[in-house]
C-alpha cells in the first residue's frame, strides 16, 4: 500500500486492496483503474456551491483510494451540522465526477462526521436524489438552489474581473462597450467565461462583457452600481470561505489554509 499526504487538509492517495463495499451503490467498472492524480482533477471540478471554491481546494477531500476494481473518496464538511442540501450536492457532485473518468466504474463517495451522513451516503448511493432521501423532510428544490449560487458566483468573478479591468486604466465607459473577444487571456478572465457559460450566457468574442445573470447588458450609467453590489456579493462568499476553513482547521486540528 502506498499513502502520501497532500497540502494541510491532509488528503491521502491510496491504491491497495479494495475498499468494503457499505453504501451498496457501486458502479461496475470496465477498462482499467485511473490514476489517483485523474481521480483528484475530477474532484477539482466540484465546487461548494456557497463558497465558489473546489472541495479539493478547501480541504473537503481527506481520502481517495483507488484499486483494482474500485474507487471510493472520503470527504468531510467544516461542521457536524453543515446543511444537508449542501452536503447532498457535493457528495452526489463528486459521485458524478469521479464515474466520468475513465476507468473508474466501481465508485463509492463517503461522507464522514456528518449528522446526517448515513442518510446521504445511502441516498446518493442508490440514486434516490434529494427529495426521495428525505422525502416530506426535503424543503426546496436543489437544481434551484444551485442555480441561485451559480449567479451569485457569476456576479462575485464579473466583479472581480471588471475590478481588474478598471485599475488596469479602463474608464467605465470602456467597461460597459467591452466585448468578451476583448478579454486578456489570465485566469481571472477563464473563469469568469466558465461561470457565464453555467449559466447559459453568451460567451461569444461579440458579446458584451457586462450583463447581468439574466444576460441582458449593463449600459453604462449603471456599471458603478451593479459592480457595488456585485461587491457585496464577492465579500459574503469570501467571508464565508474563509469562515469556513477556520471551522474545519479548529474541528481537526489544522494549520489556518489561505484561500
Amino acid at each position: 500500500m502506498t499513502s502520501r499526504q497532500r497540502g494541510s487538509g491532509g488528503l491521502k492517495e491510496r491504491s491497495g486492496s479494495p475498499p468494503e463495499n457499505t453504501s451498496g451503490g457501486l458502479k461496475e467498472r470496465s477498462g482499467s483503474p485511473p490514476e489517483n492524480s485523474a481521480i483528484l482533477d475530477a474532484l477539482g471540478s466540484v465546487r461548494d456551491p456557497e463558497l465558489d471554491e473546489p472541495i479539493t481546494d478547501l480541504g473537503f477531500v481527506t481520502d481517495v483510494e483507488v484499486v483494482q476494481d474500485a474507487v471510493r473518496v472520503r470527504l468531510r464538511l467544516p461542521t457536524y451540522f453543515c446543511a444537508p442540501n449542501f452536503a447532498y450536492l457535493m457528495v452526489s457532485d463528486a459521485r458524478t465526477a469521479v464515474e466520468s473518468v475513465p476507468g473508474a466504474g466501481r465508485t463509492e463517495i463517503v461522507l464522514e462526521d456528518h449528522h446526517d451522513a448515513e442518510q446521504i451516503n445511502a441516498g446518493v448511493a442508490n440514486g434516490l436524489g434529494f427529495a426521495g432521501t428525505y422525502g416530506g423532510e426535503a424543503a426546496g428544490d436543489l437544481d434551484r438552489l444551485r442555480l441561485m449560487f451559480r449567479r451569485k458566483a457569476y456576479l462575485a468573478r464579473q466583479e472581480r474581473l471588471a475590478r481588474s479591468l478598471l485599475d488596469a486604466g479602463r474608464t467605465v465607459e470602456q467597461l460597459a462597450d467591452l466585448r468578451i473577444g476583448e478579454l486578456p487571456d489570465t485566469d481571472e478572465a477563464r473563469v469568469y467565461l466558465q461561470r457565464r457559460e453555467e449559466l447559459g450566457l453568451d460567451v461569444g468574442p461579440e458579446a458584451f462583457l457586462l450583463v447581468d445573470p439574466a444576460g441582458v447588458r449593463v449600459p453604462a450609467e449603471r456599471v458603478v452600481a451593479t459592480l457595488r453590489f456585485a461587491q457585496t456579493v464577492r465579500v459574503s462568499i469570501e467571508g464565508n470561505a474563509s469562515f469556513c476553513r477556520g471551522m474545519l482547521a479548529t474541528r481537526y486540528g489544522l494549520p489556518t489554509a489561505a484561500p
